[in-house]
């Protein structure tokens, strides 16, 4: 089985899309899929559709689209080839209290960026930063959008996008820094632009597009960028600027116009103060 989540939900068992339309069943698979090879119980999942106000016969209705899902599941399994013959019961498996979607052998987007993300930093620890950007670049490649784009996300599936989008996240600020480190200022310009604007308060990045503007010998736009995010701070969440940030600042500050050196600033990492920075949302 191949499940993609890290954009639009697609699930595809020997190649053939077992995904339904129909919201509520996209929902299911989803929760199913994020946790595959997982029990997830069924009253997770009767939360997950419908809050602390489920209707009378939940449990029913749940049934009726775990059959949907196992008669789209059955008709790829038609189509396939298998040595060992396996029903649609055998992918989508009810166990005492819920259900388990046994995925196997098949390519997961979320652990392939988990690996690729794993390998961009031992690259970086073993010294090999033109590894590392690679590795992390291929990670980030995996992302289409958001996480679960197209899924309607409750109290469980919620928090776990969280997660995906701040690992993502992370991931991203680490691919910049190291090719800041790399000298590679000028081609993070635009990409960073994008970034700053679309996450208006988030201190790494603005950090990163400072120093990038700075030794791209943009002093004045590098310090304009400080500020606009202490507006932003002191306007929306009543919080001046880190330490690590404003130290930035000053070093920018006595530095001069003229463009520094690679290594004549730094930014101390730090994780973003507002708790939805890292969703955009």
């Amino acid at each position: 089985m191949d499940i993609d989540l890290l954009g639009a939900l697609a699930v595809r068992e020997h190649g053939v899309s077992i995904t339904p339309t129909a919201p509520k069943p996209r929902q299911v698979l989803a929760l199913l899929a994020l946790n595959a090879d997982r029990v997830v119980p069924a009253a997770t999942v009767i939360e997950e559709l419908w809050g602390a106000a489920p209707p009378r016969k939940a449990r029913s209705i749940l049934q009726n689209y775990v059959l949907q899902l196992r008669e789209l599941i059955g008709a790829a399994l038609a189509q396939a080839r298998d040595t060992v013959p396996r029903s649609a019961k055998d992918v989508l498996v009810t166990v005492p209290g819920g259900y388990l979607l046994r995925a196997g052998e098949g390519r997961s987007d979320v652990r392939e960026f988990e690996r690729l993300a794993d390998a961009g930093r031992r690259a970086l620890d073993a010294g090999d930063p033109t590894r590392a950007v690679r590795r992390l670049s291929e990670a980030l490649a995996l992302w289409t959008g958001r996480a679960l784009a197209d899924v309607r996300t409750g109290p469980h599936l919620h928090p776990q996008v969280a997660r995906l989008e701040e690992s993502r996240l992370c991931v991203l600020e680490q691919r910049i820094d190291v090719t800041l480190r790399l000298g590679r200022h000028r081609e993070l310009l635009a990409e960073l632009t994008a970034l700053v604007s679309r996450y208006p308060t988030h201190e790494s990045l603005c950090g990163q597009f400072m120093l990038a503007l700075h030794r791209s010998g943009r002093r004045g736009e590098a310090l304009s960028a400080y500020q606009r995010l202490r507006t932003t701070l002191v306007r929306d969440l009543g919080l001046e600027p880190s330490a690590a940030l404003a130290s930035v600042q000053r070093s920018i500050l006595v530095s001069g116009p003229s463009r520094p050196a690679a290594d004549d600033l730094s930014l101390t990492p730090h994780r973003p103060r507002e708790a939805h920075a890292a969703t955009g949302r």
